[in-house]
């Protein structure tokens, strides 16, 4: 609802993930993930479509905008509800008001059982998650460090196809692409990265090109200790883009997939 209230309250106009994060959760450590999930509610809710949104549009990169017409609340509901008084006939039985009172305590009875269940669960669910994420990784967007700097479409397509190849490992998390070109061109360091990801491993890299060759560096942090456990360059001929995107993407996945194990070992020891 906050997250509802501040794009209404800033009709038309683009509001950014960093606005949203304040509006919507002020003083708590939270990823924009909550803001994706938020606004992805809200459009459930509202039977919105993302791709021809009718109340809340997507602005890539910058954030969201409210493009419904937004009106006042009271004065609509003023203009359309009949000024009718219902009237009540208070005179009952007190084998009635016996019954309004069991139906009451009935109410509150199922009220407390509904949220200790709700508690539980979302207990259980934090639980889980943080043991998933245990095992975790987040692949920052590669750097484009050509010296036109053309290859920027390159370098986000790696960085995407890395995403996807790492999130078919079994049992291991990977933040979606949207939370991490969110850190694109952002100064931020790799433990404040991983700390509003909630992962323990940042894998991050550039892309560079000299004539006809392309050269792609990548490396594994360890965010608790800022510790480089693997890092690698791949040179590829650069006639077919996708084919190095796909083949660079697979050996560094292979090489990922060992490294996290033997770390992970080490660490449990």
């Amino acid at each position: 609802m906050r997250v509802l209230v501040c794009l209404a309250e800033h009709p038309g106009e683009v509001v950014s993930i960093d606005d949203l994060l304040d509006a919507g959760w002020a003083g708590v450590n939270v990823s924009p993930d909550s803001v994706y999930q938020a606004v992805a509610s809200l459009r459930r809710l509202l039977g919105d479509d993302p791709k021809q949104p009718t109340y809340i549009a997507t602005v890539p990169r910058l954030g969201y905008q409210m493009i419904a017409e937004v009106g006042s609340w009271k004065e609509s509901v003023a203009a359309e509800t009949p000024t009718v008084r219902p009237t009540i006939d208070f005179r009952l039985r007190g084998w009635q008001w016996a019954a309004i009172a069991a139906g009451a305590c009935g109410v509150v009875v199922v009220a407390v059982l509904a949220v200790h269940s709700r508690t539980m669960k979302l207990r259980q669910s934090q639980e889980a998650a943080v043991a998933v994420q245990q095992n975790s990784i987040a692949v920052l967007p590669f750097l484009d460090l050509t010296e036109e700097m053309t290859e920027e479409p390159f370098a986000d397509g790696m960085t995407e196809e890395l995403i996807d190849k790492l999130s078919k490992i079994p049992g291991l998390h990977v933040p979606p692409p949207t939370s991490s070109f969110y850190f694109k061109g952002k100064q931020v360091s790799v433990a404040d990265v991983a700390k509003a990801l909630g992962v323990t491993y940042v894998l991050d890299g550039s892309v560079r090109k000299s004539g006809k060759m392309v050269r792609v560096a990548a490396r594994l942090v360890r965010a608790d200790n800022g510790y480089v456990i693997w890092t690698e360059t791949y040179d590829r001929p650069f006639d077919d883009r996708l084919m190095v995107q796909d083949d660079i993407a697979g050996e560094v996945t292979k090489a990922l997939r060992l490294s996290i194990g033997s770390a992970s070992t080490g660490a449990g020891r």
